[in-house]
């Protein structure tokens, strides 16, 4: 059996793949519209990889305009069974410097102004999402991290899902480092979210570049800072995901297939026949 090719979602950090060797661009169609860019299908370290620029070819797609559900989705259509993504963040923590890689294990959602699921319109289902993110890719992860000469990568931490397009106020920054999260960002849960109805296995990658606003010895981040800290890491993470994408890949089938059927509370027959067909490729699946 082949293996399921490895999803790629980058952002602030990683709008290109460095080693990514493409073999082909799709323009997907989804119940739920196009993906932020055409899909990039190709390999990385002899890895099958399908690769997605969250925020769009350019960079024009504000976090709140990102459309969460085409992208998981169409990679769901392309085979994919998980999902990395890959985003720069800032530390609500002392000990998590900019230039340290997170492997977040939690979720805050604090966003308003975007869906969060796939359902609705008629048909109603409840994913389980205790543990959002997949300990067998996080422990890759951390195993190829601890490989790689200056990088050092933390596992565990809670990420502030914020709205955005703002940064957030000194007092948001201080009420989210009294609420225990490591760091804050404004795409990486509502992927999360998304993955698990999807029945995607997800992990995330999420590059320090900044304190916040909340730090008294740093300054207030701005993208400047933000532009600066990720340039000097681009290296460092494609180290990371060549050493990894291969054993990510071997990981095999998510083990969350067919989650979306086994959470349906609504009875097949009374499901709209548009609500249904956009739903197919999560209902449909098998376990």
């Amino acid at each position: 059996m082949s293996t399921a090719p490895l999803g790629i979602l980058g952002g602030s950090g990683l709008g290109r793949l460095a080693g990514f060797e493409l073999e082909e661009e799709r323009q997907l169609d989804t119940g739920f519209g196009s993906p932020s860019a055409p899909l990039r299908r190709g390999r990385l370290a002899g890895t099958p990889v399908v690769f997605v620029p969250r925020h769009g070819d350019g960079h024009h797609l504000t976090p709140s305009e990102v459309p969460y559900r085409a992208n998981l989705l169409a990679l769901k259509q392309l085979g994919v069974e998980r999902v990395l993504s890959v985003s720069a963040v800032g530390s609500l923590r002392e000990d998590l410097a900019p230039g340290d890689f997170v492997l977040v294990d939690q979720f805050i959602d604090r966003t308003v102004a975007r869906p969060r699921s796939f359902f609705g319109e008629g048909c109603v289902a409840h994913v389980p999402f205790g543990d959002p993110v997949d300990a067998a890719m996080i422990e890759v992860l951390q195993r190829c991290g601890e490989t790689i000469e200056g990088l050092r990568v933390v596992s565990g931490g809670t990420y502030l899902t914020m709205e955005g397009p703002q940064f957030s106020s000194r007092a948001e920054s201080e009420l989210y480092r009294s609420w225990g999260c490591a760091v804050i960002g404004m795409t990486n849960g509502t992927e999360a979210r998304l993955a698990r109805e999807a029945g995607l296995a997800f992990a995330s990658i999420a590059m320090v570049t900044d304190y916040d606003c909340w730090h008294p010895g740093h300054d207030e981040v701005d993208v400047a800072q933000v532009i600066a800290v990720v340039q000097r890491n681009a290296q460092l993470v494609a180290q990371l995901l060549a050493a990894a994408v291969a054993d990510l890949a071997a990981l095999g089938p998510s083990p969350w297939r067919g989650i979306a059927a086994r959470s349906l509370l609504t009875r097949a027959d009374a499901i709209p026949v548009a609500t249904r067909a956009r739903l197919a490729p999560l209902l449909d699946e098998p376990a």
